[in-house]
């Protein structure tokens, strides 16, 4: 990804959402049907940025979203690994009667579970810190005018927003499906 005003961006959709909200008071208060139509537009221009700015895709082993692509720290596909193989022995094992069978099924699915946790942690700590030491060293680039740099932690910046959304992503899914329990 290279540096440029198409990347999505939650601060710049609250921005012109704010921008938007102005507008639209000021053309309403004014009688100005054009002005409050334009910032009517604008806020609607925001939202619909702030959902590509959230917007990720999982697919095995990594995350994919409008800033780009990155891989799932590894402890998340083996928890994940892990917690289906003991669903499966502790299924087989009740299916059987075999109570050991049963309970290391329901270790191992525990033990998938922290494992996978471990790794979303460290993918959505990583990626803030990503995103913030790219949108720091991106700043300084920009106004040293070293376009190259500013390019490199723009993308890094966006490594880190793909990163930090995939695991959000993995946790509002699973958050959701222990609620339906």
């Amino acid at each position: 990804m290279s540096a440029n005003n198409n990347n999505t961006s939650t601060l710049k959709s609250y921005v012109d959402s704010a921008t938007g909200a102005v507008q639209n008071a000021v053309g309403n208060l004014m009688g100005s049907t054009g002005d409050e139509a334009e910032g009517k537009a604008k806020q609607q221009k925001a939202q619909a940025e702030y959902d590509a700015s959230h917007t990720a895709a999982k697919v095995p082993g990594a995350t994919v979203s409008a800033a780009g692509v990155a891989k799932d720290d590894p402890n998340r596909t083996a928890g994940s690994w892990n917690q289906t193989v003991g669903a499966a022995k502790e299924s087989v094992g009740g299916l059987l009667g075999n109570e050991t069978l049963k309970q290391a099924g329901r270790e191992q699915n525990r033990s998938g579970q922290e494992q996978e946790a471990r790794g979303q942690i460290n993918d959505y700590t990583s990626g803030v810190g990503e995103r913030l030491s790219g949108a720091v060293g991106s700043a300084v680039a920009g106004l040293t005018g070293d376009r190259t740099k500013q390019a490199e932690y723009q993308d890094r910046h966006d490594a880190g927003k793909t990163q930090q959304r995939g695991a959000e992503l993995d946790i509002q899914k699973q958050t959701k499906a222990r609620q339906q329990q």
